[in-house]
């Protein structure tokens, strides 16, 4: 039976996606071994990078050829663009013209408000990729030829591949050790944060900062929102982990003291939405594993390439806590009134989160020897499609990472999308029962 809800078209196209990818990655030319990638190792990076996580069970630039990471680089641009938009993307400029369907696939995933805009919305969000992109990668490149020495060939993909996988949040890298060899270079650190930043307030606050950037008056909730709350969650974020992990001598503890700022700035930016790291994860202090499971889990802004909940998400639920305690009896937000279906939904993601990232830390715990802080904190890293880990990833068993597969394709669906897609239909309800308040609390 074909599907014809939006939402489901979406995850088929995702599962065709990822399902193109690991065949790809399959092939004996995408590794530079004589057996290639096994059908776990190659889903599960394909997953990945479709959903741009970032989480890794092979060394990418040493298990991965050249096509191999090629290959990986287009699904990480797929999986940023969203595979419906980038396929009616193709279709406004060949075709010139949509369809119903398109229409309904493209606003689905693009989160727009109606359909007439969709041509408008899906160019924009192409046109602002390619400048973002290109910009990080020209400087980028430029700074690993001169500052580096890296041959012409070798900068420019490094600048490529670096910038596309920052603004897609995806986390992926071509060193061994991430960028833990540039965690005091600026001209490496800022601009790959810039474009992660950018990818992660989502592309409707970028299309309203383009159109009112000198209006602020006239900015929506949302761009509201996520703005204030990515200025919060990134200070809170920088002074928290500087602070946790300033004498740690494993992580920031032996740089000159710019050098600790710069990196505790760049782990703030990256701990909410990418997966690159330019200190040693599996060393850092446990409280600062915690309060990155928090900075992870609450993600960037909805409608781009960041993970989590989304920061709209947990702004509702704040207002929503603020408002109960004060005993006023609507939710005002900025001068407007917050609609009552936003507060079922805002409560029904995060209940559904919760309930999976406890649930599938339960069973890896009955799986593995892992502590419970890493193991929670590789969970919550692949539910909110950050990409962060503390080391256990490829030390997984089977049955691991199959799980964390499954939390990537979730968490970059979203829980709702999700279970709408598997909901065969919606059912009218002709009557309502007679209201009652059980106590709480």
């Amino acid at each position: 039976m074909v599907p014809r809800h939006p939402a489901q078209l979406i995850v088929v196209g995702f599962v065709l996606a990822i399902a193109a990818g690991t065949g790809l990655l399959m092939l004996p030319a995408a590794a530079t071994g004589p057996q290639g990638a096994s059908l776990l190792e190659a889903l599960f990076t394909a997953t990945s990078a479709v959903c741009v996580t970032g989480l890794i069970t092979v060394d990418t630039p040493v298990f991965w050829s050249g096509f191999g990471q090629a290959v990986i680089l287009f699904l990480i641009q797929v999986g940023g663009f969203g595979v419906m938009s980038f396929g009616t993307l193709l279709a406004v400029l060949t075709a010139r013209r949509l369809g119903l369907r398109s229409r309904m696939l493209a606003a689905a995933e693009t989160k727009s408000h109606g359909f007439g805009d969709v041509r408008r919305v899906l160019l924009g969000v192409f046109l602002i990729t390619v400048i973002v992109e290109a910009a990080v990668a020209l400087i980028l490149t430029l700074h690993f030829q001169l500052g580096y020495g890296y041959p012409p060939g070798e900068a420019l993909w490094h600048g490529v591949f670096h910038s596309i996988s920052a603004f897609n949040n995806a986390g992926f890298a071509l060193y061994s050790d991430n960028l833990m060899g540039f965690v005091g270079d600026p001209w490496v650190c800022l601009p790959i944060a810039a474009a992660v930043i950018l990818g992660g307030l989502g592309f409707p606050v970028l299309f309203e900062l383009r159109r009112q950037f000198r209006r602020p008056v006239m900015w929506s909730m949302n761009t509201k929102l996520v703005l204030v709350g990515s200025v919060a969650l990134l200070a809170g974020g920088t002074v928290f982990l500087t602070a946790a992990e300033w004498s740690n001598p494993a992580t920031l503890g032996g740089l000159p003291p710019q050098d600790r700022i710069l990196g505790g700035f760049f782990q703030s930016v990256i701990t909410r939405t990418a997966g690159f790291n330019s200190v040693d994860i599996g060393q850092m202090h446990p409280v600062s594993w915690m309060g990155m499971d928090i900075l992870m889990f609450i993600g960037g802004g909805p409608a781009g390439t960041a993970g989590g909940l989304k920061i709209t998400t947990f702004a509702v639920l704040f207002f929503i806590l603020a408002t109960e305690l004060r005993g006023d009896t609507a939710v005002n937000i900025f001068g407007k009134r917050l609609s009552r279906a936003v507060h079922r939904q805002a409560i029904s993601v995060v209940l559904l989160a919760i309930a999976l990232v406890t649930a599938s830390t339960m069973f890896l715990m009955l799986i593995t020897d892992f502590g419970q802080e890493r193991i929670l904190f590789e969970v919550v890293s692949a539910f909110a499609t950050v990409g962060l880990s503390t080391g256990i990833t490829a030390a997984m068993p089977p049955a691991g990472q199959v799980v964390l597969i499954l939390l990537m394709f979730i968490g970059r669906l979203g829980p709702v999308t999700l279970g709408t897609a598997l909901a065969l239909r919606s059912r009218p309800i002709m009557y309502e029962y007679p209201k009652e308040r059980p106590l709480i609390g």
